[in-house]
């Protein structure tokens, strides 16, 4: 057979209709998975948690490595400057992390953090100035302040997987407030007018539009009016996903939908890791007394559609939640080492369930007795409750912001049974 021929019936194959082909499917649908996670502080025993790790600070979160890592693009709340030279050791409500954070973090999985927040300026300007040049060094996208106001007001651009993110970062609460001159270190405070512009901005930049927005009143589980309805406007502006922080605990995830398009509100995602509500004990206190130590991990995955008319455009496709807890063995006593450290409820309760059932066994010749063998089962048993609670607490927080419909998965979604827990502060 010649060459020519052989082309000839090649082509054929390769035209859908023609030949004995089928022709070529379309390539796979672009895809893009975010995780974002809230408050990402550093009190002093979190420093001190990390600096008796093994590992440091990349331990204290290690259960939740796979599913960073898993993910296109990790997102969290850095509400710390990383100012070791420039700064003062950090007290309280007065932050500093280590010059180990940003590595710990990259080599975590995180890539944007958000850095405008009312303790962006703990340590003034040189602070911003230091933190943003390590960030930098640790090939972690920094939204939201800047070494000048043009630069903090930058619209910063991801792209993975063929798609393009356009991240927008405000705050709306100071506790100082050091924005002096356009050429000096800027975090960009929320005007509504000016956050609408930029959103169109970015709309027409890029494939996806994430804006984080810190906001909110400190231990309240619901937004307030105005917070809803800034929501609503920016999402009328072209914003895919809104990600809020700084009340502490959680509040409600909303879907809403402009013109068929999907957006996802998550008014608060509570705390990733801290030293809050570290005297909670759940046979001891009302669940209410240990939300500041809940978080989620938001996932959301995002997917290039071919529209009717052969267009294509991106939508937010799927969204879902993991449920956080962070573990805090405060008051050990003298020569323990400090450990905080977050886990996901579902996967923690499973390995104690697993643990317990194990232990409890009366046909193991290796099952607990004595004294402190009881203490043992009675501690481990104490602790699967207190996992339970919390996915509960936080099911019935996060859940009922999903009841406008979308496609998400609740499995662990139940209701807070009568009594367990004080209502929400």
């Amino acid at each position: 057979m010649g060459l020519r021929l052989r082309l000839l019936l090649l082509a054929a194959l390769l035209v859908p209709g023609r030949g004995q082909g089928v022709g070529i499917p379309p390539p796979p649908a672009a895809s893009l998975r975010l995780v974002a996670v809230g408050d990402i502080l550093m009190h002093q025993d979190v420093k001190r948690a990390a600096a008796e790790a093994p590992g440091g600070f990349s331990d204290l979160w290690a259960d939740l490595l796979p599913l960073f890592r898993g993910a296109d693009v990790v997102f969290g709340n850095l509400e710390t400057p990383v100012a070791p030279v420039s700064g003062r050791p950090g007290k309280p409500f007065q932050f500093n992390a280590p010059a180990d954070l940003p590595p710990a973090l990259r080599a975590s999985g995180f890539t944007v953090l958000s850095t405008a927040n009312n303790h962006a300026f703990d340590q003034g300007r040189k602070g911003v100035r230091e933190t943003l040049a390590r960030l930098r060094q640790a090939q972690l996208m920094a939204v939201g302040s800047g070494e000048d106001r043009s630069r903090a007001e930058a619209l910063q651009i991801v792209e993975r997987n063929g798609l393009k993110v356009a991240f927008l970062g405000f705050t709306d609460v100071f506790n100082l407030n050091l924005d002096r001159g356009a050429a000096e270190p800027w975090v960009r405070p929320f005007d509504l007018e000016a956050a609408l512009a930029a959103v169109r901005e970015a709309r027409a930049k890029a494939d996806i539009v994430v804006v984080s927005i810190h906001w909110g009143q400190e231990d309240q589980h619901q937004p307030t009016k105005r917070q809803r309805d800034i929501a609503r406007k920016l999402v009328e502006a072209g914003c895919d996903l809104l990600l809020g922080h700084h009340p502490h605990v959680l509040q409600p995830l909303e879907w809403m939908t402009v013109n068929g398009r999907p957006a996802l509100v998550a008014y608060s995602l509570g705390n990733f890791i801290s030293n809050q509500d570290r005297r909670y004990r759940a046979d001891r206190c009302p669940v209410a007394e240990g939300d500041d130590r809940d978080g989620a991990a938001l996932e959301v995955t995002f997917e290039r559609h071919r529209n009717p008319d052969g267009t294509t455009s991106v939508v937010l496709a799927h969204a879902d939640y993991e449920p956080l807890w962070t573990e805090n063995n405060w008051g050990a006593g003298p020569g323990v080492p400090r450990r905080i450290h977050v886990v996901r409820v579902a996967a923690a309760e499973a390995r104690a369930k697993d643990l317990l059932g194990h232990l409890e066994d009366p046909q193991r010749a290796d099952r607990p007795v004595g004294r402190q063998g009881k203490h043992d089962l009675a501690a481990m048993r104490e602790h699967l409750r207190t996992l339970i609670l919390r996915r509960r607490r936080i099911a019935s927080i996060l859940g009922q912001g999903f009841e406008a419909g979308g496609e998400v998965s609740l499995a662990a979604a139940a209701p807070v049974p009568p009594g367990a827990g004080a209502a929400p502060r």
